[in-house]
């Protein structure tokens, strides 16, 4: 696909750009250049990463340099690559997805932090809260817009569909990748020796492994060992699920499991308030303001806290919610919201409206 002209809009080249969340921000006022093909035929990845920016310098290609994940940017190619986007007019513009590292050390997430902040570049957060947390984090408040993270499934690509009926028991989904973030493995054994009904199901739709996952210290044969001894769990694995497939597990579901240890904001939550799915949900981070933007249009999360105590009642307090939630799913199946999907449209453009300006439409 060759990249629209500038004419067209602002280019944006995100980094990376493999969720929903980025491919969603395009309009008549900007449009996405990851995996479209640039001056001298050559396609910018959905991946890209500072590197191979800095390898295609001149950057007059682009307008917006928009950045999302930079746990694995060293941070003097990072500061690099700020450099030739200023000497070159290109605008950068941070969303801080996270407030706490995801992957790498503490130290240096506050160092590539810091980094962005003496560069100047336009920040915005997903929550209040999130503003906050990072001004302790930098010691000073960055200058950053708060617009909230929006749908996931496009409203639009639900239009025709509804969740599957079933008229056995609650059905369960928990989806992602195997990160130090999210506990899937405690997870599905809990799930399994403390659910009683026979007919109830976890679905568990994984990423591909690495070979990480099953070095010293990997969860990922214990994960598949115990999925084994319950025929109630079904693992499938996509390289990396498409938006589609990860609806259509929703619209097959009656409940997410969101098992965080830790975690700043949340895309998969967003999809549960989308899908109509009841999310069995850890409270942490700002997952509860996320809840409280939509307070009376969705269901309350059924969350479990265990951030406060000892680490070993994690298991105790999900079981807990587990129990609650499958109280609460009682024998109907849910339909979708069609309100509520109505509203994320709404809110869709106005989302669009606040990053029109974050990437200086008016420049």
């Amino acid at each position: 696909m060759t990249a629209p002209s500038r004419s067209q809009g602002m280019r944006v080249v995100h980094l990376p750009a493999r969720t929903p969340y980025a491919w969603k921000l395009q309009s008549r006022d900007f449009h996405v250049l990851n995996e479209t093909k640039i001056r001298g035929g050559e396609t910018v990845p959905a991946t890209v990463g500072a590197e191979w920016l800095l390898a295609h310098r001149p950057l007059s290609w682009l307008d917006v340099l928009h950045l999302h994940h930079i746990d694995f940017e060293d941070v003097a190619t990072l500061e690099r690559l700020l450099d030739a986007c200023l000497e070159e007019g290109v605008h950068v513009v941070f969303t801080a997805h996270d407030t706490r590292p995801m992957v790498g050390s503490a130290d240096g997430f506050m160092e590539r932090l810091r980094v962005l902040h003496s560069a100047e570049v336009g920040w915005v957060c997903l929550t209040e809260g999130s503003v906050t947390t990072l001004t302790e984090v930098i010691g000073e408040r960055p200058e950053a817009a708060v617009i909230p993270h929006g749908y996931v499934a496009a409203p639009e690509a639900l239009v025709d569909l509804e969740r599957e009926r079933s008229s056995s028991a609650a059905r369960y989904l928990m989806f992602g990748a195997s990160r130090a973030s999210r506990d899937q493995l405690s997870t599905m054994a809990n799930w399994s020796l403390g659910t009683p009904d026979p007919r109830s199901t976890l679905h568990v739709l994984l990423r591909a492994f690495s070979p990480a996952d099953f070095a010293e210290g990997g969860r990922a044969p214990l994960l598949l060992e115990t999925a084994r001894r319950d025929p109630r769990i079904r693992l499938s694995m996509r390289p990396y699920p498409t938006d589609e497939e990860v609806a259509q597990a929703g619209l097959a579901s009656d409940a997410l499991l969101l098992p965080y240890l830790w975690g700043s904001h949340s895309g998969q939550l967003e999809l549960a308030f989308d899908l109509n799915l009841l999310p069995v949900c850890s409270l942490t981070g700002h997952l509860p303001e996320q809840y409280e933007w939509h307070k009376g249009m969705v269901e309350e999360p059924e969350w479990f806290d265990w951030s406060h105590g000892h680490p070993n009642l994690f298991g105790e307090k999900f079981l807990a919610a587990l129990q609650r939630a499958t109280a609460r799913l009682g024998s109907g199946t849910r339909p979708l919201d069609r309100d509520f999907l109505e509203y994320r449209a709404h809110e869709h453009k106005t989302i669009l409206d606040d990053y029109a300006r974050v990437y200086g439409g008016d420049r």
